[in-house]
């Protein structure tokens, strides 16, 4: 049979199509064989070399079995250990992310991000009351700036369909562009897949009132871009507009970048002076010759009324910006920067100039999530619960969890990532009297319907209560600064919420078409 696939036209992909059909002739096979396709020479089962010479990736879907990348051999190999472990009816659930960057801070992101997935599994297989069905956990990787997200969604699309692999849900998606958009779109109107976001916030990477159908099957767990800003807006409810200032980005097709803008324009109605921009380059994270535009900037700031400054930008830019504000020349003026959770990757970035913070600098951001959140003294009694946190920082210390790599809460990335198989696996497990153990693709989409009120999924980055469109309500935002003087460099200051209070006990999104009270 093997001569017979290699005789055949095309590429890999019609090969692995056609392979599945003579698999599923002779009456099935194997869960390794039908869920990666066979071996390949160059990297291994289910994964494929793609790119061209000097720039080719790994790509395509594991159980663990291959290691994307050297930080994550020890949690690949938990997450193989665990898959191999399960007996009886079981789903899979996949994480799609570049799962190989170029920079280290990257790296570390995509680290923390696979870790949440794998302990959400591991609640969800050893201290979930012994619940149906266990849950297996696939590495989906894209490759970088997901340019092979294509060939890996027809990928996850087939597992799909297969009784063996039992696919079930996509959780991932670390950031809002058009190539992510573009998977979504996918995997959730093509081949009706539900999928969780990570945090993707931008307000077009999700559905809405005006467009309810964007992305059948999507449900997210972190705030809106513009919940964010929103959010951020009633915590500094003290700024004149007229001390501020806008730093944008002016590259288009960025949804994350353009959903900031547009948020920004509207808290600084009054500020008078025009947005300074720049470009960053296509390939945002790296470094280009931004650096150089930020160091004639920052001279032009001096000479403005500017007290805060919204800056519009990716986390590369960002830093390149921080970094030229602390060398300043009017080093009597202080200034506070305020951004997106896009930022919670500055706190790793070694090139992170943090003397800036020292100078007068302050970096506040809309965290997703951190744990003094709800496990400080001025935590609220609604919108979230010590516990649930607690019960994560419990597992990411369990021995029994093992070694996953070297594990860090502050930065939201694991959390974030944690509640969305949280999310994934609450909806899952939905069933009512007579249901099949293994739901389908719809039911669970429909699902999302139910995760609000009594049925809200008690994240430990706060409560998740989905509104009709998959997005949560009301979501808290956990404002942080970073600080070179506190562990893990990340301050919590405090909590805000786009409504300007904390989430109502009901947890339930309010009718919009009812009158403002």
């Amino acid at each position: 049979m093997t001569s017979f696939i290699r005789r055949l036209p095309g590429g890999p992909l019609t090969k692995a199509a056609v392979l599945l059909a003579v698999l599923a002739m002779l009456g099935g096979a194997a869960w390794t064989a039908l869920a990666f396709l066979g071996p390949d020479p160059g990297c291994g089962k289910g994964v494929e070399k793609r790119g061209s010479e000097g720039t080719e990736e790994c790509t395509g879907v594991t159980d663990g079995s291959y290691v994307f990348a050297p930080n994550l051999k020890e949690v690949s190999a938990r997450i193989k250990a665990e898959n191999d472990n399960i007996k009886g009816d079981y789903v899979s659930i996949a994480v799609m992310l570049p799962m190989a960057p170029a920079q280290g801070f990257e790296q570390d992101k995509t680290l923390h991000e696979v870790q949440g997935a794998y302990l959400a599994q591991y609640r969800a297989n050893h201290e979930s009351n012994s619940k149906k069905p266990a849950i297996r956990l696939l590495l989906a990787n894209p490759g970088r700036s997901h340019a092979y997200w294509r060939p890996v969604a027809e990928q996850l699309g087939a597992l799909s369909q297969s009784g063996s692999v039992n696919l079930r849900a996509v959780i991932g998606f670390d950031v809002s562009t058009t190539s992510t958009q573009q998977a979504i779109a996918y995997l959730t109107n093509e081949r009706h897949i539900p999928v969780v976001g990570g945090p993707i916030t931008a307000d077009d990477s999700g559905n809405s009132a005006k467009t309810p159908n964007a992305y059948r099957g999507l449900a997210r767990v972190v705030p809106t871009t513009s919940d964010q800003a929103a959010a951020l807006s009633h915590f500094n409810k003290g700024i004149d507009p007229r001390n501020t200032l806008v730093v944008e980005d002016i590259r288009t097709g960025d949804n994350y970048v353009d959903a900031l803008k547009r948020a920004f324009a509207e808290r600084t109605k009054g500020s008078p002076r025009a947005p300074e921009q720049y470009r960053a380059p296509e390939e945002f994270h790296e470094e280009g010759a931004t650096a150089n535009a930020f160091d004639q900037m920052v001279d032009t700031i001096c000479t403005s009324s500017a007290k805060v400054v919204y800056f519009a930008g990716r986390p590369v830019q960002l830093r390149q910006f921080i970094n030229e504000l602390g060398n300043r020349g009017c080093t009597e003026k202080k200034y506070k920067v305020i951004t997106g959770s896009g930022a919670s990757t500055l706190s790793s970035d070694k090139r992170l100039e943090w003397s800036a913070f020292r100078k007068g600098v302050t970096l506040q951001y809309a965290a997703v999530a951190h744990p003094e959140a709800w496990t400080g003294p001025r935590a609220p009694a609604t919108g979230g619960s010590p516990a649930a946190y607690r019960t994560l920082a419990t597992l990411s210390t369990s021995a029994a969890v093992g070694n996953i790599g070297p594990v860090d809460l502050t930065d939201s990335r694991t959390i974030t990532f944690y509640d969305a198989g949280l999310t994934a696996i609450t909806a899952i497990r939905m069933r009512d009297d007579g249901d099949p153990v293994i739901p389908t693709l719809g039911r669970i989409s429909d699902s999302w319907l139910r995760l609000h009120g009594m049925g809200k999924v008690d994240g430990a980055s706060g409560w998740i209560c989905l509104d009709n469109y998959g997005n949560p309500f009301n979501k808290a935002v956990s404002v942080v600064e970073l600080a070179p003087d506190v562990p893990g460099r990340i301050r919590f200051v405090g909590l805000a919420w786009p409504t300007g209070k904390p989430t109502p006990k009901d947890c339930t999104a309010r009718n919009d078409s009812l009158p403002k009270p």
